[in-house]
């Protein structure tokens, strides 16, 4: 729901004070935490020792992914981790909603599924996958509580799902009613 004047920011669907208490956020913090550290504990320690192993070609990518995928990941960890410190009062909302705390995805995700069965170990390529659905994911999140430096408001996509609220909510979807007028 996108506020009207009678409701503040606050009071929409996705405001950040909202989520960041809500329990999809705790299970996103949760899983995106476990995610740091399975990566973190994998790359250095059973991913380095496979690294010195790789063929050249697979090597290179493996290299050059892991730094990737671990950029995603500390950036999604800061975000999470500033959620949750407006949630508890440790850094002020006006600072959360700053463009330079704002995460958006450069360029297009790492593809795993088309680097398999090309010598990168499954376990590295199923934490790119994990890696890269959590950024996507707080991607979405992230604008959809954040528009234009504000929180509260109604993205252009929540916008044009309210339009299509209230246009089913009027019939235009009901093919009885748009069939009774073709006749």
């Amino acid at each position: 729901m996108a506020a009207t004047p009678e409701q503040s920011p606050e009071d929409s669907e996705l405001s950040m004070p909202e989520f960041a208490a809500s329990r999809v956020f705790e299970r996103v913090f949760a899983d995106g935490m476990a995610l740091v550290e399975e990566a973190a504990s994998y790359l250095d320690g059973p991913g380095r020792d496979m690294a010195k192993q790789l063929p050249r070609e697979a090597g290179l990518t493996y290299a050059a992914w892991s730094m990737e995928l671990t950029s995603k990941l500390m950036q999604a960890a800061s975000w999470l981790v500033m959620q949750k410190a407006v949630r508890d009062g440790d850094m002020p909302r006006s600072d959360a909603l700053k463009q330079k705390y704002r995460i958006h995805r450069d360029g297009p995700p790492l593809d795993a599924a088309k680097q398999r069965g090309r010598g990168l170990p499954d376990h590295f390529l199923d934490l790119v996958d994990e890696a890269e659905n959590l950024f996507s994911r707080i991607c979405r999140l992230d604008a959809a509580i954040y528009v234009d430096g504000h929180s509260g408001e109604a993205s252009p996509v929540k916008r044009q799902i309210d339009e299509l609220k209230a246009a089913a909510e009027d019939g235009a979807f009901d093919p009885l009613r748009i069939w009774g007028r073709a006749r």
